[in-house]
C-alpha cells in the first residue's frame, strides 16, 4: 500500500482523500446523476465500489431495503472472487472470519445395507494447486458490508441510499429518466424521479429494469425442488464441518456447507421432483418438513436441529436473458447502450454449485470500469457495447456447467454407472468452479492472441494469473498479480530480455504515448533483485507521483528464488509485454522489440494520449 505521497498520513491509509464528488456529496440522492445502480446487492454493490473510484463521475446505489442486508442467501466465495476482494483491499479480513473449504467429501449408500450412507471419495479441494486464494463460505451480508466500507472510504465517499424502490424508466437518445417510489421513512410512498445518463439494473431475479427494456428470462425447469436451511444443530455426522455431496439409498440428496464462525451449517436437501401442474405447491413445505426429510437421508446418523437462522424452498430453474443490456439485435451496431442488468437479473441457475454470487460480482467488475472511463472521456461509447458480448456467453457457460451438475446431485445412486461419478465430475470442473475458466473473445480491449506463444501462460482473454516475484527497491517478496487493485488503471507487464537493452528501447519508444493516469507500467526483471542496479532502470518504470513530484520506487521487480516468473508462465527470455485489464484480465501479448504495437492496441480505445 502507498501513501504519504501527499503529505503525512498519521490515520487509516484505506481512508483515501475526498476528491470530485466527495468533497461536498448531498445526502439527499440528486435529480440528476451519471450512474443509477438498482440494487445493493453483489453485482449493484462492486460495481458502485469501482465506479467511486471515478470521482468525477456522480454515481448512486438504490435499494429497496432500508437498510444493510442482514442475512443472504448466497455464502460460496470461489478463489476468482477472492482474487478480486485482494484488489478492492479486503481479502485478507474477511478470510479471517470465513470458512475455508480444503477437501470435499462425498458419501453414498452401503453396499452391505443401501439404508445406510458410508463415506466415499474425499478429495482435495484444489488438487492441482490452481489458485493461490482460498475457497472461502461466508454470508453475503458481510461481502456487501465490506464493498460499502471501501465504498465510503473512497474518494467519492459513496454510500447506498436506502428505501427507494424501481417503479419504471423511459429513455431518450442522450439520458434516461427514471421513476423511484420511496419505501421507507416519512415520504415512503412519494415518488422521486432521477436523470441518469446510464443505468444498471442489479435487482434480482425478477428484475423490474429488466422488463422495462423489453429483455425476457428463457429457459426450463428441472421440476426439482430442494429445501435449504441455515441451522446450528446436534449431530454425530462425522463430516459436519466439512463441504459434503451425501446421496442416500432411501432416495434424496444432501449438500451440507459448513458455514463461518465454527457451528453452523447449511443444507441444500432433496424434496424430490415435482409435477408440472402443481409443482408451485412444494414452496409450502415447513422447515419441520425439510429437517425430517435431512434426517432421513443422513441414517444411521442423527440431526437435532437446535436453532434455524434461516431456510427457503426452491425448484432449480436455468434462465439467461437474450442479451444484458437495452440495445435489441435490430440496433445493434446503430447505437450505445444506456440501460444495463447484471447478476440474477441476467442469469438465474441452481445454488448449489456456488456460482451466483461470484458470477454477478465479475459482471458489475466488468461493467464499472467501462462505464467509467467512458464517463470521465477516456473511451468511446462503444467500448459499452462489450459488456453484454462478453458476459453473456459466461452466463451461458454457467447455466450449462449448472445444469449437468444439478442433475448429477440429483440423481439416484441405483442409476449412477459409478458410484464416483459425481466426485469425479467436481475434480474435472474444478478450474470452472473456481471461477477461472473466463476468457474473453478478441474485440477493442482483447486483441487477438497473434503473439501468445511469447507469454504463453498469460492466456489473453483469461484473468492475469499471479506469481511471486520481489520488488527490486525494498528485496520484499510479493505476489505480482495482487499489487493490481481496482482502482481503474491498467497495468503493462515489461518482461525484460536478458540484457535488458531491448527493455530500454521500449521504454523509450512507450515513453509519452499513452496515458501515464489510466496506465500503470511495471518492469520485470530475469536476474534476481540484488543483481539488478535501481539505477539503470529507465524512469518510464520509476514515474514521478504526487504534488512533491516523488518518485515511485515500487513499480520495478526481479524474478523469485524459488519461482521464476518467466519459466512459471511461459515469458520468452528475448522478453515480452503483457497488457492487463482493469478488471484484472489479460487484454494483450506483444513483442518487447514492437512498442508501437502496444501504442497501437490503446489507442483502439483509449481517446486520450500522453
Amino acid at each position: 500500500m502507498q501513501f504519504h505521497h501527499h503529505g503525512y498520513v498519521s490515520g487509516d491509509p484505506r481512508v483515501q482523500p475526498a476528491a470530485g464528488v466527495g468533497l461536498d456529496r448531498p445526502d439527499e440522492l440528486p435529480n440528476e446523476v451519471d450512474v443509477l445502480i438498482v440494487g445493493a446487492g453483489p453485482a449493484g454493490m462492486i460495481a458502485a465500489a469501482q465506479l467511486s473510484q471515478f470521482p468525477g463521475v456522480v454515481t448512486r446505489i438504490v435499494d429497496r431495503r432500508d437498510g444493510r442486508l442482514a442475512i443472504g442467501q448466497a455464502d460460496g466465495i470461489q478463489p476468482r472472487s477472492v482474487e478480486t476482494f485482494q484488489a478492492f483491499g479486503f481479502a485478507g479480513r474477511i478470510a479471517e472470519e470465513a470458512y475455508r473449504i480444503t477437501e470435499m467429501c462425498f458419501w453414498h449408500p452401503d453396499p452391505a445395507d443401501p439404508a445406510r450412507i458410508v463415506r466415499g471419495e474425499r478429495p482435495p479441494d484444489d488438487p492441482d494447486g490452481i489458485s493461490e486464494f482460498p475457497h472461502l463460505i461466508v454470508n453475503q451480508a458481510r461481502v456487501l458490508d465490506y464493498f460499502a466500507e471501501y465504498m465510503a472510504r473512497s474518494p467519492s465517499r459513496m454510500v447506498p441510499d436506502y428505501g427507494y424502490e424501481f417503479r419504471g424508466l423511459v429513455r431518450s437518445d442522450d439520458h434516461v429518466t427514471v421513476t423511484l417510489v420511496r419505501t421507507a421513512g416519512d415520504r415512503a410512498g412519494q415518488e422521486k424521479v432521477v436523470r441518469a445518463r446510464y443505468v444498471l439494473g442489479a435487482d434480482g431475479a425478477r428484475s423490474r429494469v429488466r422488463e422495462s427494456i423489453g429483455c425476457t428470462m428463457r429457459g426450463d425447469s428441472a421440476f426439482h425442488a430442494w429445501g435449504v436451511m441455515d441451522v446450528l444443530a446436534v449431530t454425530d455426522f462425522p463430516d459436519i464441518r466439512l463441504k459434503c455431496a451425501i446421496q442416500s439409498g432411501a432416495g434424496g440428496s444432501i449438500l451440507l456447507i459448513p458455514r463461518e464462525g465454527g457451528h453452523l451449517f447449511r443444507m441444500y436437501v432433496d424434496l424430490g421432483e415435482t409435477d408440472p401442474d402443481t409443482h408451485h405447491e412444494v414452496r409450502s413445505t415447513t422447515i419441520d418438513q425439510i429437517v425430517a426429510r435431512a434426517q432421513e437421508i443422513l441414517r444411521p446418523y442423527t440431526l437435532d436441529v437446535r436453532d434455524v437462522a434461516w431456510h427457503s424452498v426452491y425448484e432449480v430453474g436455468h434462465r439467461l436473458t437474450d442479451r444484458f443490456d437495452d440495445v435489441t439485435a435490430e440496433e445493434a451496431g446503430t447505437r450505445t447502450p444506456r440501460v444495463f442488468i447484471a447478476g440474477d437479473a441476467c442469469h438465474t441457475h441452481s445454488a448449489k454449485a456456488g456460482q451466483g454470487m461470484n458470477v454477478s460480482m465479475q459482471d458489475g467488475f466488468n461493467l464499472a470500469w467501462k462505464l467509467g472511463y467512458v464517463l470521465s472521456g477516456r473511451s468511446p461509447e462503444s467500448l459499452l457495447a462489450t459488456y453484454s458480448a462478453e458476459r453473456q456467453v459466461v452466463a451461458q457457460n454457467l447455466i450449462d456447467f449448472d445444469k449437468e451438475w444439478s442433475a448429477l446431485m440429483a440423481r439416484r445412486p441405483e442409476d449412477a454407472d459409478d458410484p464416483g461419478q459425481l466426485a469425479q465430475f467436481y475434480v474435472r470442473t474444478t478450474e470452472f468452479l473456481f471461477g477461472f475458466m473466463t476468457q474473453y473473445a478478441p474485440s477493442m480491449i482483447v486483441a487477438e492472441p497473434t503473439h501468445q506463444a511469447l507469454a504463453a501462460g498469460f492466456v489473453v482473454g483469461k484473468r492475469f494469473k499471479s506469481v511471486r516475484v520481489v520488488r527490486v527497491a525494498d528485496a520484499n517478496p510479493v505476489h505480482l498479480g495482487h499489487e493490481h487493485r481496482a482502482d481503474g488503471r491498467w497495468r503493462v507487464y515489461a518482461f525484460a530480455d536478458e540484457e535488458s537493452s531491448a527493455l530500454a528501447a521500449w521504454a523509450e519508444g512507450v515513453a509519452g504515448q499513452i496515458p501515464a493516469d489510466v496506465v500503470e507500467v511495471k518492469a520485470v526483471y530475469q536476474q534476481r533483485q540484488a543483481e539488478v542496479d535501481i539505477s539503470t532502470v529507465p524512469t518510464l518504470f520509476l514515474p514521478r507521483t504526487g504534488p512533491f513530484d516523488l518518485i515511485d520506487h515500487e513499480q520495478v521487480f526481479a524474478t523469485h528464488p524459488d519461482e521464476d516468473i518467466f519459466e512459471q508462465r511461459g515469458v520468452d527470455r528475448r522478453g515480452a509485454v503483457v497488457v492487463v485489464r482493469p478488471d484484472q484480465y489479460v487484454a494483450a501479448v506483444l513483442p518487447l522489440d514492437a512498442p508501437e504495437e502496444l501504442v497501437a492496441f490503446f489507442r483502439q480505445h483509449l481517446l486520450t494520449e500522453g
